[in-house]
């Protein structure tokens, strides 16, 4: 390939045959030695690291390097562009809780933000916590945020700085500014405080990173002291600690994929032994929040499909008691709800658009709060007390900058409190938003948010990067996106593929997406990608897939069907060996996975539909387009020897002599570089391989 005519020699890794058999099928397994034996401890320690694993790695990043190397300077002026689109010194609207307001603001330069109060009316700021002063020296950093106790005399705050998201707990005098000696490792970042202000709860990672304990801390006292309060015994469910809005609870939250159960902490008597809501059934959700003498349960039990809130005595909370209080309506997906002193209000989306619906808890009246866009994003913030009439809830769309509100449940009306400010300047009229939707292969539609200048010739001629997510039931929001518009400026038609696997048309279109129905997300990808093309967006050899995690899954996938209609693929921390992965359960999400994807160890046809599709069980001989995958060294998500073997293995079987990439942050997680500025040389770098094979590197 041209653009890449002076590459030198990719890196091959050797092949280290490993065989394995289940359900009698034998596969064999050239690249099973990137995995290092001693992964568990490398999360923590990185410099642990087989030298020969290393070595390979930093081939590669030596590699796609030289591959780049005549980008580096648009990589430069996209990073520009797009750090100048954020106000460097912006800050939140403080949130009103007792006698203060909280919030956060960056600093011009900072990378991370600092966390602040004021007098409740305002007045002069008092800084908490500084996340560029702890960031101080250290390669990566995450500051998990900080949450004040009842008296509002301490902050409890979690940091992690090696990316494999093993947090650290500490207690800080608010005060003074000083952390208190506590100090608790190992915990999946969530701690609350209980309504004393002298202990708090939190989570304890075990070996293979789930939460799998909740204690009890009290302050002073060592953490081999700390009372276990539940012990999940089930590797197959996630765990998380929180509290009520009123503080009367503390919530143990389990649950997979499918599957929900809460225990309570009456917060009256700590030392209480946790109360079961209602026991977990397979495939039964709930969620729990607090309304004084009852809670509001959002649950899809009777058949519930697309979820329906119900309430239960505070006093007797069992399944027995609960009642309808908002119906379930077929194709209008509930997907979060918050309880008030006088309110209740949900988010919920129909027809592929979110609404707020609040409900008066005294006459019963209902109503929506209306928006008039074709596409658009929503988020619901609430408020931080109990006893109010008024939340909050941010508006954005593709061309419209995310707008804050403040909202009164009993008049009606709205003030905008804040609109976010790009100060390099946006036009929203120099854009257009629009929704199509793709036919797929069984007849459904498939929807697509697109963004391009209006100058933008829809001829074909145009570049797309078409983005794609279906998975876990997330939705892709149709949110304002400052990155991408250094795409549309130079040209590009920005597409969202609406695919199933996420909720965009409700919990249906979730569940045709996962299981033995995930060959769906993969073909209504592609679907979209031949929709654009028919309709004159794009051509196939203008089109660069972009995916990340479960989306890097549907990158491989589509890039083994269909190679062909792609010109490139951007694979984000790729979920790309999954049988392998499925088929261990030492893995940290292995186990709760498996209501997602299918138990390939227990059932045969499980582990056939999923070899059926794993992007790695299934490269072979074929010209595939020019492919970059990224990773994180410490990423407990997906393991960065799943890229790495991936790419070992594309590299040896692709016939067409398209390159492939493999970038390995060999500093991070998951989530890539933690610093605001730091991500954005991420996506710079991204965004200049989809521009280079355009041919727009000028």
């Amino acid at each position: 390939m041209a653009l890449f005519d002076a590459l030198p020699p990719a890196p091959i890794a050797p092949k280290k045959p490993v065989t394995d058999t289940r359900h009698g099928i034998t596969r064999t397994d050239d690249y099973a030695w990137l995995r290092a034996e001693n992964w568990q401890a490398m999360f923590k320690n990185p410099t642990i690291l087989d030298p020969e694993i290393r070595a390979h790695l930093e081939a590669e990043n030596a590699y796609q390097k030289a591959a780049m190397a005549d980008t580096e300077g648009l990589q430069k002026a996209l990073f520009a562009e797009m750090r100048g689109r954020i106000k460097e010194d912006d800050s939140s609207v403080p949130v009103k809780d007792g006698p203060y307001a909280y919030g956060t603001a960056f600093v011009t330069g900072g990378e991370h933000p600092r966390f602040f109060r004021t007098p409740r009316e305002g007045g002069a700021e008092t800084l908490l916590l500084d996340g560029d002063k702890e960031a101080e020296g250290k390669p990566y950093f995450d500051l998990g945020g900080i949450d004040h106790s009842s008296d509002h005399r301490l902050g409890l705050w979690a940091y992690d700085d090696k990316g494999s998201e093993f947090y650290t707990l500490r207690v800080r005098d608010l005060e003074t500014g000083e952390d208190l000696a506590d100090r608790i490792e190992n915990t999946g970042g969530d701690g609350v405080w209980a309504p004393d202000a002298k202990s708090f709860f939190y989570t304890v990672l075990d070996d293979n990173h789930r939460p799998s304990r909740v204690f009890h801390h009290i302050l002073g006292q060592p953490q081999a002291e700390d009372r276990l309060v539940y012990e999940e015994a089930d590797a197959g469910f996630f765990m998380n600690v929180g509290g009520s809005t009123l503080d009367d609870f503390i919530f143990i939250d389990i649950n997979d994929h499918e599957t929900s159960e809460y225990w309570l902490i009456p917060t009256s008597d700590l030392m209480a032994k946790p109360q079961l809501v209602a026991r977990r059934e397979t495939g039964i959700e709930y969620d729990l929040t607090e309304g004084g003498d009852v809670f509001y349960i959002l649950t899809n039990a009777d058949g519930a499909k697309d979820f329906k809130i119900m309430e239960t005595p505070v006093t007797a909370p069992g399944r027995e008691n609960w009642r309808d209080v908002v119906p379930h309506t077929p194709g209008t997906l509930i997907l979060a709800h918050e309880a008030y002193a006088r309110h209740l209000v949900w988010l919920a989306r129909e027809n592929g658009l979110p609404q707020i619906r609040i409900r008066d808890r005294r006459s019963g009246e209902e109503h929506a709060i209306a928006f008039a866009e074709e596409a658009y994003a929503l988020s619901l913030h609430g408020a931080a007390e109990y006893d109010t009439d008024v939340i909050r809830f941010s508006y954005s769309s593709m061309t419209t900058p995310s707008q804050l509100y403040e909202y009164d449940m009993a008049t009606r009306e709205r003030r905008l409190l804040k609109t976010q400010e790009v100060p390099s300047g946006h036009d929203p009229d120099a854009y257009v938003t629009r929704r199509v939707f793709a036919p797929a292969q069984d007849g459904e539609r498939v929807p697509v948010t697109l963004l391009y200048r209006k100058d933008t010739a829809l001829d074909g001629s145009a570049p797309c990067l078409l983005y794609g997510y279906g998975a876990y039931g997330s939705s892709i929001p149709a949110g304002f996106n400052t990155g991408c518009l250094s795409l549309t400026d130079r040209g590009f038609v920005y597409a969202i593929a609406h695919i199933r696997g996420g909720k965009d048309k409700g919990f249906a279109w979730y569940e045709d997406g996962k299981m033995a129905k995930k060959v769906n997300t993969f073909t209504d990808f592609i679907a979209c990608a031949d929709h654009l093309v028919a309709e004159g967006f794009t051509a196939y050899d203008r089109i660069v897939a972009e995916g990340g995690s479960a989306g890097g899954m549907l990158m491989g996938a589509v890039a083994n069907m269909a190679p062909e209609k792609f010109a490139g693929i951007i694979a984000a921390v790729p979920f790309v060996d999954v049988l392998t992965t499925m088929l261990d359960d030492t893995l940290p999400l292995t186990p709760p996975e498996w209501p997602e994807w299918g138990n390939p160890i227990e059932s045969e046809a499980f582990y056939r539909i999923i070899a059926g599709y794993s992007p790695y069980d299934n490269v072979d001989a074929r010209p595939y387009p020019v492919i970059l995958a990224t990773a994180g060294l410490t990423d407990p998500r997906v393991t960065y020897w799943e890229p790495a073997k991936w790419v070992a293995k594309l590299r040896e079987k692709t016939t067409g002599g398209a390159p492939v990439l493999f970038k390995i942050n060999m500093d991070a997680g998951h989530a890539g570089a933690s610093g605001r500025f730091q991500r954005l040389e991420e996506i710079a770098f991204e965004y200049a391989f989809a521009l280079k094979l355009a041919g727009k590197l000028a």
